[in-house]
């Protein structure tokens, strides 16, 4: 089990009596946060590089992790606890099977309220396949290229009042 940090976001930030409303605010946390968890699954899928892909690089779309964050963000900005209470599921879709990467726990402090599965999909085209057969030896066991695309579920733990209608 994984812990998810944001050593720079301050949760607390602001006085809850104070009403003005100050936009910089929120996009400065926004960033921050985007930030933050794209460097976590970065981190996580460094680490799943090393111990379930058997390649010698793992490539991702320009921006795709900060896309990913911002629709985890959104979805967890519904959420009773937020982000803390978020427990995802990174998951990778090969050629020939789908396997869990690595299980990431926003805050162990906090019981869980959802979970997401995020399931990243390696890229059907074959881009270094007009590479002359030399330069493919060179690369260290191959190279997995994932795909723009991906899915990203969510699960509820709890049931509202909203709910039961």
């Amino acid at each position: 089990m994984e812990v998810l940090s944001f050593e720079n976001v301050d949760y607390n930030k602001g006085n809850v009596w104070v009403y003005d409303y100050d936009s910089s605010y929120e996009e400065d946390y926004g960033t921050t946060a985007v930030n933050a968890l794209s460097q976590r699954l970065e981190q996580e899928l460094r680490a799943a590089k090393r111990s379930h892909f058997s390649c010698g690089e793992v490539l991702l779309p320009c921006g795709l992790l900060q896309t990913i964050s911002q629709d985890i963000l959104s979805l967890a900005d519904k959420e009773p606890c937020g982000l803390r209470g978020c427990t995802l599921y990174l998951n990778f879709e090969g050629e020939e099977d789908c396997r869990r990467l690595s299980t990431v726990r926003c805050d162990p402090t906090t019981a869980s309220t959802f979970e997401l599965y995020l399931t990243l999909k390696q890229s059907s085209t074959k881009w270094n396949s007009f590479l002359p057969q030399f330069l493919k030896k060179i690369t260290r066991g191959g190279t997995v290229v994932i795909s723009s695309e991906y899915e990203l579920q969510k699960k509820k733990l709890y049931r509202s009042y909203m709910d039961t209608d």
